[in-house]
């Protein structure tokens, strides 16, 4: 008398089905990751002369042109956490009343919504704090 095997095939739709799962976890990660990247900027510039501050709005990749600074955002980054987001952004900041070289900029780097002061934006008269990206 000859038995089938029919485990074997119940096998099959197991490892098929992790499979699929597996797969499908996969594609769920990228799109997560996309709500967290923006596409804008909120920065507020406090004057230091005036007390004044203004609150701009900057796309990512282009340049905006504050009084005499030159501002342009890189990336920005929301954290994934809800009860203390931190908002990530990489600056670069010039003055354009330095016309002896251009390419230096007073600011290159990131800068964090929550401390500000781990990377120093030194300016005589202007204060940069990222507010919000989205």
């Amino acid at each position: 008398m000859i038995t089938k095997n029919i485990n074997l095939g119940k096998n099959k739709y197991f490892f098929l089905s992790l499979i699929l799962l597996f797969l499908s976890q996969i594609s769920t990660v990228y799109p997560e990751d996309e709500i967290y990247y923006g596409k804008m900027v909120d920065v507020k510039i406090l004057d230091k002369l005036s007390s004044k501050n203004k609150l701009i709005k900057i796309k990512i990749g282009e340049d905006y042109i504050f009084k005499n600074l030159s501002l342009k955002v890189l990336k920005c980054k929301n954290s994934k956490f809800d009860d203390n987001p931190e908002i990530t952004s990489y600056l670069q900041v010039r003055d354009l009343n330095n016309k002896n070289n251009n390419e230096v900029f007073v600011f290159n780097g990131w800068a964090f919504s929550s401390s500000p002061s781990i990377q120093v934006f030194d300016h005589p008269v202007y204060d940069l704090w990222i507010q919000k990206c989205y």
